[in-house]
C-alpha cells in the first residue's frame, strides 16, 4: 500500500488600510517552465463593459454559487464560537478551494462541486468565472486598492500534473514555486510573500513543515477601501456598546449625517457605508432590540439578502458605529466536513489524482484575516451627488449600532460578497 502524501491547503485574506502593493513576481521551478510558453491570458486591466455575453453568464453563475458557499460557510463559522467576533472572506475561501478542485477526481471531486455550490457549472464555467470575478473586483473603483493573489509551494521531487499548473497560472495568475521543505528557508519565503502580498498586515502563515507535508496553495486578498462620506474623528464619543450576555461596555462610537441606502423592517436595520466613488461598500444588518444577531443570522439566506439589498433606498439621516480591529484565524476542517466535503481529509479516500501521481489528501485549510475599521474617508468624494435626490420630506433615519451586528464588504456592480463579518464586542 503507498503512504499518503499530506497535501496542506492555506487560505489567507487580509483586508485593512494599509498601502498596495501590486509588484507579484512569479518564480517558476524546473516542472513549471512549460507555462511560460502558454498563451497570455486576458490582461488583469479589463473592464465591466468589455465581458462578452458568455463571459457575463459565467460571471453571474460564480457569483450566485459564491454568495450561496458564503452564507453556509459562515454559518458554520459562527457555530463554533457564537459569542466570538467573526471575519472571514468567502470569496478567499472560495477562489483557494476552486483551485483545489481542478486537482480532484471522483466522489472528492463531486463533495467540492457541491459545497462550492457548483454543482450546475463544469470546471471551465468555474475557472473562467473565477478569473472573471478578480479582473472585475481589481478594477472595479479607481479610489479602491483591491488586489488578489495566489501562490503555490511544493516540496523538492513532488510530482505535479503539468495540467493542474497550467489551469492555476493561466486562470488563477498563481505563483508557483519548488521549495526544499527541509530547510527552514522555506518558512521564512512562504511567510515573506504572504507579508508581501499584506503590506506586513500578516507576516505568519505557517510556523514548521512537517516531514509528511508536500504542497502549500495559499490565497491572500489585500484591500483598503476609504469612506466615500469620512466620519469626523472629532464627534466620535465614547458609547454604551450592549453585549450579547447583558454586559456593556464603553467603546468610541463614530458619528454621521447625510443620504446612505437604507432599508428597515420589523427584524433589524440596514444601511449601506460606500467606498471611493461607490463601487464597493460595507453593509451593516443591526437586528432591532426586540431580536438578537443569533436568530438574524438562523434565517440568513441568499434569496432574503439579494431582496433586502434591492429594496435599500436613498434616506438620509445618522449613523453611529464602532470603530473595531479584528484578527481572526481559524482551521476549515471540521466545518468543511460538515458541509460535505469529508473524503480529501480522509488518506484512504481523497482522490486528487488530476494534481498529483502522488497519493495525497487534505492536511489543513487554515483561514486567517485581519480587518481595521476607523473614520478615514476619501475627501474628495465627499462633494457626491448623493444628497441631490434626497427629498425634504423623507423622514430621517437614526441607525445607533450600539450591539452586535453582522456585515459584508461587497461589490456593488457585480454583487460579489467580499468579506462577512460579526461584531458581537468591539472592544475584542
Amino acid at each position: 500500500m503507498s503512504i499518503k502524501k499530506v497535501l496542506s491547503l492555506g487560505i489567507l485574506l487580509v483586508i485593512t488600510a494599509g498601502v498596495l502593493n501590486r509588484d507579484r513576481a512569479v518564480s517558476l521551478d524546473e516542472a513549471t517552465k512549460q507555462i511560460a510558453k502558454l498563451p497570455t491570458s486576458q490582461p488583469n486591466n479589463m473592464k465591466s463593459n468589455q465581458i462578452s455575453t458568455s463571459d457575463s453568464s459565467e460571471l453571474t453563475k460564480i457569483i450566485a454559487s459564491q454568495t450561496k458557499f458564503g452564507l453556509n460557510l459562515f454559518q458554520e463559522v459562527v457555530k463554533q464560537n457564537p459569542e466570538a467576533n467573526t471575519f472571514i472572506s468567502p470569496l478567499s475561501v472560495g477562489v483557494a478551494l476552486s483551485m483545489l478542485y481542478n486537482g480532484a477526481d471522483d466522489t472528492t471531486q463531486k463533495e467540492l462541486s457541491s459545497v462550492l455550490e457548483a454543482i450546475d457549472m463544469s470546471l471551465e464555467e468555474v475557472n473562467q468565472g473565477n478569473k472573471l470575478l478578480t479582473q472585475e473586483l481589481e478594477n472595479s473603483d479607481s479610489e479602491v486598492q483591491i488586489a488578489i493573489a495566489n501562490s503555490l509551494w511544493s516540496k523538492l521531487n513532488f510530482s505535479i500534473e503539468q495540467s493542474f499548473l497550467d489551469i492555476n497560472k493561466n486562470y488563477y495568475d498563481t505563483t508557483i514555486q519548488e521549495l526544499d521543505f527541509t530547510s527552514p528557508d522555506s518558512v521564512n519565503i512562504i511567510n515573506s510573500w504572504v507579508a508581501e502580498n499584506t503590506e506586513n498586515k500578516i507576516t505568519e502563515i505557517i510556523d514548521k513543515i512537517s516531514p509528511d507535508q508536500a504542497l502549500f496553495l495559499i490565497n491572500a486578498i489585500y484591500f483598503k477601501g476609504q469612506w466615500q462620506n469620512k466620519f469626523n474623528p472629532e464627534a466620535t464619543k465614547k458609547q454604551n456598546f450592549y453585549l450579547a450576555d447583558g454586559n456593556v461596555k464603553q467603546h468610541p462610537l463614530m458619528f454621521n449625517f447625510g443620504g446612505y441606502k437604507y432599508y428597515e423592517n420589523p427584524n433589524f436595520q440596514l444601511v449601506n457605508l460606500p467606498y471611493g466613488s461607490g463601487s464597493l461598500s460595507m453593509n451593516i444588518f443591526l437586528p432591532k432590540k426586540s431580536s438578537n444577531l443569533t436568530e438574524f443570522l438562523g434565517l440568513l439566506n441568499s434569496e432574503d439578502l439579494a431582496s433586502w439589498l434591492q429594496q435599500m433606498r436613498l434616506k438620509e439621516g445618522k449613523i453611529q458605529f464602532p470603530r473595531f480591529k479584528q484578527e481572526y484565524e481559524t482551521n476549515l476542517n471540521s466545518i468543511l466536513q460538515q458541509l460535505g466535503a469529508s473524503t480529501m481529509f480522509d488518506p484512504s479516500q481523497a482522490n486528487f489524482s488530476n494534481l498529483s501521481d502522488d497519493s495525497v489528501a487534505i492536511d489543513e485549510v487554515k483561514h486567517k484575516a485581519v480587518i481595521e475599521v476607523n473614520e478615514e474617508g476619501t475627501e474628495a468624494a465627499a462633494t457626491t451627488s448623493v444628497g441631490a435626490v434626497i427629498t425634504s420630506v423623507t423622514t430621517p433615519f437614526n441607525m445607533t449600532v450600539d450591539r452586535p451586528f453582522f456585515y459584508t464588504i461587497q461589490d456593488n456592480e457585480t454583487g460579489a460578497i467580499i468579506f462577512m463579518g460579526t461584531v458581537q464586542n468591539p472592544e475584542q
